[in-house]
């Protein structure tokens, strides 16, 4: 017996080193993996660059906390609270943490699995059962303390594409997070912004309807006098009142904004306010990365391609389903019927060998499995093609805004003088009786509409600055990097 159990182990050795030569030349039917190329080269420089988007040569500069440009304390404050409070940004990380943890569910099947049991049970044979011994016990107990491992041999790569899948899985995953971050940061740089604009906006109001009513009570006092006829102080009644009504919008829309920030940061509307100030940040200048570090600056871009790499592991997945599953498997114990002797000699037990499994016939379902893996990698690519493409449009759209907007900048401050002059002219005639009170009004309507415009142009110039630096990646610095953190 004892010569018997030695050649067996002998045996089961031998086995086992087989097993290990094979899978030291392991196979791996995964395709070579390729970036998908662009229906393009990438472009050597961006098409709309200008005198306010200035290449550097340090492309590679840091970005972090970009909004510090803006020179806006609370500015800053909010993007701080946001990145602690805001719960889209939460649930992207504990996305983030969900796919870590598929990860590692994956990369556990690299290791041996190793588990144990233990019972102790009284059990009543029927009478009627198959198959039953004649005189056996109707009555017996089943003891048993044991354990068992197993490992698969990861000959045809399964195991290892799948870890390799899951790997990108989860840097795809962080990079979501870094969108998520950078949109939401923007997002709520675009909103105060506007809301600046607001204020710039309802104070300008607030002073022409100070100014409105100043010339509706000198107009009422050369009506009483004499001197005009009331279709001058309805001119001058209608003229208040619009203005009025304009700084009345303008404040609902601010509000408005105010409610959007508060959400943002985490904070219930009802219980969020912003004082108001009358002084919009200065234009800034953002530097601009090369075009093809716009493909590595991107997280939605970097997200895109390792959704790619994932696509293509899986085809090595379904693939190696062709081939027998070799597991090698091991156990043993001590097992009675009863009593106290359990972990006696006699009671061991104890098997050790390899099992092999494969299935014959499927109806097509392997090979279904693998044109579905294949279709699923082309949708991968495509997808990462049209981020790409977006990412340079994107980038292009803001160019080409920035530039524009700071040319259309000083039209619009010149048309802003030219209509003050316009103003005090019709003023000095009207005062003259030169001319009728409705070329005052008329002026007076043309200047504040072109203040209104210097302002809503300077906010837009600053609303494309913020989204030129997300289309170009924000402070994001690559998928290898850790996690933004979120409390």
């Amino acid at each position: 017996m004892a010569k018997s159990l030695k050649a067996y182990g002998r045996s089961a050795r031998a086995v086992a080193a087989s097993f290990a030569v094979v899978g030291l030349a392991a196979c791996n039917f995964a395709p070579a993996y390729q970036k998908p190329q662009l229906p393009t080269p990438t472009p050597q420089a961006f098409k709309e660059m200008g005198p306010w988007t200035p290449a550097v040569p340090a492309d590679d500069a840091p970005r972090d906390n970009w909004w510090l440009v803006y020179g806006d304390t609370r500015l800053n404050d909010l993007e701080a609270q946001l990145l602690s409070s805001n719960p889209d940004l939460a649930a992207a990380v504990h996305r983030y943490d969900e796919a870590r943890a598929y990860e590692s569910q994956a990369a556990s099947a690299q290791y041996p699995q190793v588990g144990s049991q233990a019972y102790a049970t009284a059990n009543k044979q029927s009478q009627g059962r198959p198959l039953r011994l004649q005189g056996g016990k109707t009555h017996y107990a089943d003891n048993l303390i044991g354990g068992s491992a197993s490992y698969e041999l990861d000959i045809w790569g399964r195991v290892r594409n799948l870890v390799a899948a899951g790997k990108a899985e989860a840097q795809a995953s962080r990079a979501d997070v870094g969108t998520v971050r950078l949109m939401l940061q923007a997002e709520l740089a675009d909103d105060y912004l506007n809301l600046r604009g607001l204020d710039a906006q309802e104070d300008l109001l607030r002073r022409t309807v100070v100014d409105y009513q100043t010339a509706l009570n000198l107009t009422q006092d050369r009506f009483n006098g004499g001197a005009d006829p009331e279709l001058y102080v309805e001119e001058a009644k209608t003229q208040l009142q619009t203005a009025e009504a304009q700084e009345t919008d303008v404040k609902a829309q601010r509000a408005l904004m105010e409610h959007a920030i508060a959400v943002l940061v985490g904070v219930p509307a009802s219980s969020f306010t912003l004082a108001s100030t009358t002084t919009l940040p200065a234009p800034v200048t953002v530097p601009v990365s090369t075009p093809s570090l716009l493909l590595e600056r991107r997280p939605d871009v970097a997200a895109a391609e390792r959704r790619v790499f994932a696509a293509n592991r899986q085809i090595g997945v379904t693939r190696a389903a062709f081939f027998p599953s070799i597991n090698l498997q091991a156990g043993g114990g001590f097992e009675n019927a009863g009593g106290t002797n359990l972990l006696s000699a006699s009671n061991s037990f104890w098997t050790l060998g390899p099992q092999l499994a494969l299935s014959i016939f499927d109806g097509g379902y392997r090979r279904a499995k693998v044109n579905e893996a294949k279709a699923q990698l082309n949708q991968a690519g495509d997808a990462y093609k049209s981020t790409v493409l977006t990412a340079f449009q994107e980038v292009e759209d803001n160019l080409a805004l920035c530039n524009e907007l700071a040319v259309e900048a000083k039209q619009q401050d010149a048309a802003v003088v030219s209509a003050q002059a316009s103003v005090s002219l019709a003023l000095f005639r009207y005062e003259q009786g030169a001319t009728t009170y409705l070329d005052v009004v008329t002026a007076q309507n043309l200047e504040l509409t072109a203040e209104r415009a210097d302002l809503e142009v300077a906010t837009r110039r600053l609303v494309a600055s913020v989204d030129l630096v997300r289309a170009l990646g924000g402070d994001w610095q690559g998928p290898n990097e850790k996690a933004p953190a979120h409390a």
